[in-house]
């Protein structure tokens, strides 16, 4: 199954001088510089009726522009039928809260049961949207808000913010240490040069920057609420295992249980049992892609994260008045 897609119109005054290829982008903004420069070379654009052989050809007002393009959908993944919570939803995006051990994008070892799956049977017509309208992604065992494109047009205006840095992304996680103050981790993040399937702070890797401060202190962890300025795979986990507090559960990255004295067998249990990374996906907030108004999400916190946080305070409590 394809869409095809068909436009035409006239190169205003105001693009005298400029490429073929930047004039298409100020006249067509909802598709990609790149998806519009493969139409370029594949002859799907034509001006006055012939087809030009670079993208870099100049442009003088008035030209006739057509295109008449294709875009495949993605026929190797089957829409399966897993209940999604959405949050919100319109014609143009969905916003859901996932829950911990469900894959966002099929891979190796995931060939299915993913989050695009369930995207592809709830509103069947995003096939033809690239990767299903997914523009950002939740590791696995990450749970909370991720946003979903359900046109083309809207996916072209979202990944455009994420680029810029438009869209807001606040998470809640629960670390190892006592940390005394908030602050920022600004570190690029790359492969991993010997764990291939993990990412590390290498010189290599590109620019990541994560805000984060504290919510709240107990014995031996901290409560964090963070910001992400980039995007980057791992980035959270990444950024506070660097700065020696690996999140709670983090089994990549020496997030093991680490309880303090005389816990009770109840907190050391959970400890000991939790097998995620605790970090949390709490707030989206982004302007919409096709109206322009600023939207703004909330995700309570998971039940296995609110246990942890309420055997943490006790821990407080019953320690704070056994020192009395």
């Amino acid at each position: 199954m394809a869409e095809i897609i068909q436009h035409k119109d006239t190169v205003p005054d105001s693009c005298l001088g400029k490429r073929l290829d930047q004039t298409l982008a100020i006249m067509f903004p909802y598709y990609s510089r790149s998806r519009l420069k493969d139409w370029i070379l594949a002859g799907s654009v034509t001006v006055n009726g012939e087809v030009l052989p670079r993208a870099r050809e100049k442009m003088y007002g008035g030209e006739s522009i057509a295109i008449n393009a294709k875009i495949e959908a993605e026929q190797r993944f089957e829409a399966e039928n897993i209940q999604l919570d959405i949050v919100y939803e319109d014609d143009d995006i969905l916003v859901i809260n996932k829950p911990a051990g469900l894959v966002v994008h099929p891979g190796a070892g995931n060939p299915d049961g993913t989050v695009l799956n369930a995207l592809l049977h709830h509103f069947p017509a995003i096939e033809i949207v690239p990767r299903a309208g997914i523009v950002h992604r939740l590791d696995k065992d990450t749970t909370g808000l991720m946003v979903v494109a359900k046109t083309i047009a809207a996916q072209t205006n979202l990944v455009e913010a994420l680029q810029l840095r438009e869209i807001t992304r606040e998470y809640e996680a629960v670390a190892n240490g006592l940390m005394t103050a908030g602050g920022l981790v600004d570190e690029p993040i790359g492969r991993h040069p010997t764990k291939r399937t993990l990412m590390g702070v290498v010189i290599s890797g590109r620019p990541s920057v994560t805000h984060y401060r504290v919510l709240e202190k107990y014995r031996l962890h901290t409560r964090l609420r963070l910001r992400l300025e980039t995007g980057r795979t791992h980035q959270i986990r990444v950024h506070m295992a660097h700065i020696t507090h690996p999140l709670v559960g983090d089994q990549g990255y020496g997030g093991r249980p680490r309880p303090p004295k005389n816990s009770t067998p109840e907190l050391l249990a959970k400890l000991r049992s939790f097998k995620r990374q605790a970090l949390h996906a709490a707030m989206l907030s982004l302007y919409h892609p096709i109206t322009g108004e600023l939207m703004t999400w909330h995700a309570d916190l998971p039940d296995d994260f609110v246990e942890l946080v309420e055997l943490l305070q006790a821990d407080n409590k019953l320690n704070a008045q056994d020192e009395y």
